[in-house]
């Protein structure tokens, strides 16, 4: 699917901009915009045509599901048929970081296409003011994957975004770093229970805890995803990532945390929390990931990092930018 080349504009999110790309996206047009998670590039999910365009510009494969962001979870009840657990989920952490596939509701309005045509729906309510003002203004729900070449690192800045899609797009608008720096969670609420499809911003001891009961967890790569995040090769740099480093090669460079690689004669490292601390690793792992990549290093050497709470969804994505890309 080929890509028609764009003028991409970069603006501050201000009411008038957001007006501005709320126009954008009624007219087809795609927007790329600020969410607490990483940056989305937003099209109306009702349009085919507009959906298209997200998968021509990323070249994104179409049985890759888009998750479709709305307001509040009266709009998200009428595109998807929630269970109670659902009900509890989205009371519990909407808007926020956390995303739901649930059954396709008979008045979905969400473009089949944008749905990989399955008959369930991948669905959140963002947090962010901006993402949320464009929603309220577009008067639409928004398909808004991330905004980023397919399988690459996510971006957490305007910049990166543009480094990416300039030509691709026709709006950015610019809300500074995205707060948590690491993707939505993905919880399935279908006939067998809920089961977590992709670790993200909220731990899995979260969810849990609301459920009173322990998660399901699909943790196999698929390729046929019923939710974003599932391809075994995702998120990867230009470069090699190693896994598990205790140290680093000549021809490395070194994501660190907690300063296990400090020693190391790494020609660039950086620590993704020298303190240990998983909140702040996962806000800077996509950043970091870039900034070694473009340092030219042929690999990346990433250091262990804990797998509980957010260290879980951080291994995820490091696991998938690891795997073979001719998988």
């Amino acid at each position: 699917m080929a890509f028609t080349r764009r003028t991409t504009h970069v603006a501050p999110a201000t009411a008038e901009s957001i007006a501005a790309a709320a126009a954008c996206l009624r007219a087809g047009g795609l927007v790329a915009m600020p969410t607490e998670t990483v940056y989305g590039l937003a099209a109306d999910a009702t349009s085919d045509a507009a959906v298209a365009g997200i998968y021509a510009a990323k070249g994104r494969p179409t049985f890759n599901p888009l998750i479709a962001h709305v307001l509040d979870v009266a709009a998200a009840r009428r595109q998807g048929a929630f269970t109670p657990e659902a009900d509890k989920l989205a009371e519990a952490f909407w808007p926020g970081p956390l995303t739901l596939v649930a059954p396709a509701a008979p008045s979905c309005r969400v473009s089949l296409l944008a749905r990989a045509g399955l008959d369930t729906l991948a669905i959140r309510v963002p947090a962010h003011e901006t993402a949320r003002a464009l929603i309220e203004a577009a008067q639409t729900p928004l398909v808004a994957p991330s905004a980023n070449r397919s399988g690459r690192v996510s971006p957490t800045t305007a910049a990166h975004v543009l480094a990416d899609l300039e030509g691709r797009v026709d709006l950015i608008l610019d809300s500074g770093p995205s707060r948590h720096g690491l993707e939505s969670t993905i919880v399935a609420c279908l006939v067998q229970g809920p089961t977590l499809l992709r670790p993200g911003a909220i731990a899995r001891e979260a969810i849990e805890g609301v459920l009173q009961a322990p998660l399901a967890v699909r943790d196999k790569a698929t390729r046929a995803p019923n939710a974003p995040g599932q391809l075994q090769s995702h998120y990867a740099p230009r470069a090699r990532v190693r896994t598990e480093a205790t140290d680093v090669e000549s021809d490395e460079a070194a994501l660190d945390f907690a300063g296990a690689l400090a020693e190391s004669a790494a020609a660039a490292r950086l620590d993704l929390s020298p303190n240990g601390d998983l909140v702040e690793a996962a806000s800077n792992l996509f950043a970091y990931l870039r900034a070694l990549d473009e340092t030219g290093a042929p690999r990346i050497a990433a250091a262990p990092v804990p797998h509980r709470g957010l260290g879980a969804a951080i291994n995820d994505r490091l696991k998938r930018a690891a795997a073979s890309r001719e998988a």
